[in-house]
């Protein structure tokens, strides 16, 4: 069934509102294990309130949303169809992209796989509300190329902070705020962490919604002319940050949202 068949709201979908215990548990965890990326899609799920829905319902409604759901295009295989964009030149989206996925060993698709395993796709309701959702975490690399902010714990926070300017989750804002405390924390640096997660948010708030762009036709555009059309600004704060952490002796892939010090790669 294609999505333009479906409703706009299933009737199984609950707005779930602020959970605080549930988030708490979930974030415990995710101090745990930062590779758990499972963790964050249950407070994302613990946290969606009527913002995130009505923003989703205003954007299926709108002329943009109604040619995307037509069009049917899976973002996830078309962004790791590598060879599609062998075309583009070095200073392209698309470019930028493949080298920040080659980079860190990701996948768009892995990351749909991590999404499944708190949540198979059976047990999603099936409406044109959960494709939003799903266009929501399929573009997020695309906002760390876009943004610069790296895969480091602090790069991870601040872009969450960059994120809930754009998707309005409260579970996001919390993950970034929590996760601030957490390196501060673990590492003792006098960094302005919770600064850069502010510069995050007011960086998004600024910008235009990249979930909400032609993403065939953003891959394709020079990096510096997208970020431009869509009011991305410069994370200066954040890149203080690692300059500071670099002179205090810690490297930015070491930290971690839990109690040890050893490189990890972030999850997303």
């Amino acid at each position: 069934m294609s999505v333009t068949d479906l409703p706009l709201v299933a009737p199984d979908r609950k707005t779930s509102g602020f959970r605080p215990f549930k988030v708490l548990h979930h974030f415990g965890k995710l101090v745990e294990d930062k590779e758990d990326t499972e963790q964050v899609f249950h407070i994302i799920e613990a946290t969606k309130g009527r913002k995130s829905h009505a923003q989703a319902h205003a954007f299926i409604a709108s002329p943009e949303g109604q040619r995307f759901m037509t069009e049917g295009v899976s973002i996830p295989a078309m962004l790791d169809d590598h060879a599609r964009w062998a075309d583009c030149g070095s200073e392209t989206v698309a470019a930028h992209y493949i080298a920040f996925m080659k980079r860190e060993g990701l996948s768009a698709a892995g990351l749909v796989a991590e999404s499944h395993k708190w949540a198979p796709p059976e047990s999603l309701p099936k409406d044109q509300t959960q494709w939003y959702f799903d266009r929501l975490r399929d573009t997020h690399d695309l906002f760390h190329v876009l943004t610069g902010y790296g895969r480091d714990a602090l790069g991870e926070a601040s872009l969450l902070g960059f994120s809930y300017e754009q998707n309005h989750n409260t579970g996001i804002l919390f993950i970034a705020y929590a996760g601030a405390r957490q390196i501060g924390k673990v590492s003792g640096t006098k960094a302005p962490l919770f600064a850069a997660i502010k510069e995050g948010r007011r960086l998004g708030r600024a910008a235009a919604k990249i979930a909400h762009q032609d993403i065939a036709a953003l891959m394709r555009e020079d990096i510096s002319a997208a970020r431009a059309r869509l009011n991305i600004g410069k994370p200066d704060v954040y890149r203080q940050c690692l300059a500071i952490l670099a002179g205090e002796g810690i490297l930015g892939e070491e930290l971690t949202l839990g109690s040890s010090t050893a490189p990890q790669p972030q999850a997303a």
